[in-house]
């Protein structure tokens, strides 16, 4: 597995919906790859600050726009 597809695997890893085997590459590369592995931390931090939020604190013009910027570059 290369960085670019850890990458792109990093959010079903943390909701535990990788396959056995992909999963085993994943890890596998997250033990040889310090650059992931602060990457994956980071992610872990984002979400746990983000957590904390209430949904309240964006406008719904915020929150849309943030939705929509997220969609355009998933289709990049």
């Amino acid at each position: 597995m290369n960085c670019d597809e850890f990458v792109e695997l990093v959010t079903a890893f943390l909701d535990d919906a990788l396959d056995p085997g992909t999963e085993a590459r994943f890890v596998e590369h997250l033990a040889l790859c310090e650059g992931c592995e602060r990457y994956l931390d980071q992610f872990r931090v984002t979400i746990g600050e983000l957590g904390r939020l209430p949904p309240e604190t964006l406008s719904r013009e915020t929150r849309d726009a943030l939705l929509g910027a997220f969609r355009d570059w998933h289709r990049a």
